[in-house]
């Protein structure tokens, strides 16, 4: 798993992005957040893993820490 932060999150369209601790920046969709996790706030720490998705990579299984 990796570690980040929410970079910023529109709860109304359902994605954002996330930072990795390495400073790249992830797409992230609402259906990839865990099940407890119904939105992101900017700031928030997180745990994600990064898959391939149809337009790159994505941030899948994301955690709040």
């Amino acid at each position: 798993m990796i570690t980040g932060k929410v970079k910023f999150f529109l709860s109304d369209k359902g994605y954002g992005f996330v930072t990795s601790e390495d400073g790249r920046d992830v797409f992230v969709h609402v259906t990839a957040l865990d099940s407890d996790v119904q939105t992101l706030e900017e700031g928030q720490e997180v745990t994600f893993e990064i898959v391939d998705g149809e337009r790159g990579q994505q941030a899948a299984n994301v955690r709040l820490v």
